[in-house]
């Protein structure tokens, strides 16, 4: 057991608990992004080879919704415990080896003459991906000490882009090669068999005083059910509501469409919690009372929604900036993000990491974030001074998820530093987040806590699209990019405002009480 466990095992005990923890991290974080592609990007890509219409595979898209849907049953996985495993682990080890036998049986029917079959088997998959996801982030806040949060946080996604090498690029390769993409899928099935055997031998137990709820197992499916109907039949009411009062749902109006989609969210929301309550969903419940009990709850989801924005404002149109704007070829686009982007991604998490095990959250939250949006000013540079202002530099390129050994590609200049820098401050960005969201979950519901902040945390991302669309469209590329940095001001604020908050939250380990 690790020291979160068992206090006072000498240094080197600590020593050997900590690098366990982390290795435990970056093998959860590769089996959470293993899946992702293959209920995604490469299944598409399956799918367009075997010859599907694109009417059918644009609707196969819709395959994805339960990661975005996952918060809804994460209070299950707080309240129910599978026997033997202990408390996360048996969900782990259970999820992953239900992954691989779904993706095993995807290899075996198919996709074709079978076709609702392989979407349901698909969708199965996916549900167990992100219940999966859930599990792996209770996981990784129950068993991290405050001070590792920041380095741990980068090392999940280490393995989580590594895994996303491999499912959305090396498996493409693959499928060439072999011929075959469900012996692809195979392969990725005895994968995830060994993450699960991983997981069965050798995770760190989180702390032992951590127990679910002792509620009625009965009553909280039933109040699952009623949550669940309520927030359907609240999304359905609202568009009701609102075409009675006089709205074309169907506008293509970014700013009506947006006011539609809040309405109906909102409806479906508040109908879904009425509906817990009155029927007793309690681990959900006792869960949102326990985290808006918490000093600047309300202000925190404030700064989690707003913390990322200003670089998903910027980022929300970048494909289509450097190539209508700046007028660069799908490949060069594409080479430079799968390339210099996933690199420092990945660096950016890492060194971020690394810099939060010797500074508060409060100061990395302030740094990181200044960094992000000083690397919108990159993108500013493009629009201003165009391609090839920097000239073009040789640089080794992912090709498909390879390392291409062969000549190096070569690169403008000015892209590349304005995707390094913008990567890079992402991925340290996206760390210290990261950190301040485990720090703010209470260990008992840990995995509701964690899914309801992500959720709240992905906000950003869905509603400035439109945003940044009308922005663009009106003021100009130069003009959109300098927005980027008034929208992502706010959020320095409140990490100023709160920094007595965090740094009361980057002390404790997580209260276990409800």
């Amino acid at each position: 057991m690790s020291e979160a466990v068992v206090p006072g095992t000498g240094p080197m005990a600590t020593r050997l608990g900590r690098w366990h923890r982390f290795l435990a991290v970056v093998v959860l974080g590769f089996a959470s992004g293993l899946p992702l592609a293959l209920v995604g990007g490469a299944l598409q890509t399956w799918l367009t080879v075997e010859g599907l219409d694109l009417t059918t595979l644009g609707f196969l898209t819709l395959i994805g919704i339960p990661y975005t849907c996952k918060f809804l049953w994460a209070p299950l996985l707080d309240r129910f415990e599978l026997p033997w495993l202990g408390r996360r682990r048996g969900w782990i080890v259970v999820t992953q080896l239900a992954i691989g036998g779904a993706l095993l049986l995807m290899a075996e029917v198919p996709p074709i003459s079978q076709l609702p079959f392989f979407a349901l088997v698909a969708v199965a998959a996916a549900f167990l991906s992100a219940s999966h996801d859930v599990v792996v982030d209770a996981y990784r806040t129950d068993v991290l000490l405050p001070a590792e949060r920041g380095l741990g946080a980068s090392l999940s996604v280490l393995g989580y882009r590594s895994a996303m090498v491999i499912s959305g690029g090396i498996a493409l390769v693959w499928a060439q090669q072999w011929g075959s993409w469900p012996q692809v899928y195979r392969v990725m099935a005895m994968v995830m068999g060994g993450c699960a055997v991983f997981s069965l031998l050798a995770l760190p137990s989180v702390r032992s005083d951590i127990k679910p709820l002792a509620t009625s197992a009965t009553r909280e499916l039933f109040g699952f059910a009623a949550m669940l109907a309520g927030v359907v039949a609240g999304y359905f009411i609202g568009g009701w509501l609102l075409q009675l009062a006089g709205f074309d749902l169907e506008s293509t109006h970014p700013w009506l469409r947006l006011v539609f989609l809040v309405v109906r969210t909102g409806l479906a929301i508040a109908l879904g919690l009425y509906l817990a309550r009155r029927v007793g969903f309690d681990t959900l419940l006792k869960a949102l009372t326990s985290y808006f009990a918490s000093p600047g709850a309300w202000a925190f989801l404030g700064l989690i929604v707003l913390y990322k924005v200003g670089d998903a404002f910027a980022m929300s149109l970048g494909t289509a900036f450097l190539i209508r704007g700046v007028g660069f070829e799908q490949l060069e686009v594409g080479l430079a993000n799968k390339s210099v982007g996933l690199l420092m991604t990945i660096a950016g998490a890492l060194i971020g990491g690394a810099v939060m095990m010797r500074v508060r959250l409060r100061t990395a939250l302030m740094a990181f974030g200044v960094l992000q949006l000083v690397s919108n000013l990159g993108f500013y540079a493009l629009s201003v001074l165009g391609k090839g202002a920097w000239g073009v530099l040789m640089v080794p390129a992912f090709n498909l998820g390879i390392v291409a050994l062969a000549d190096p590609t070569p690169m403008d200049g000015l892209l590349l530093a304005a995707i390094s820098i913008d990567n890079l401050s992402g991925g340290m960005g996206t760390a210290a987040l990261v950190a301040l969201l485990m720090g703010l979950c209470n260990l008992r519901f840990s995995a509701t806590h964690f899914a309801l902040l992500s959720a709240f945390a992905s906000l950003g991302r869905v509603f400035i699209g439109p945003v940044a669309g009308v922005v663009a469209d009106q003021f100009g590329w130069p003009q959109f990019f300098l927005v980027s940095l008034v929208v992502g001001a706010p959020s320095l604020f409140m990490v100023w405002w709160l920094r007595r908050e965090i740094d009361t939250v980057d002390s404790r380990p997580g209260p276990v009480a409800a």
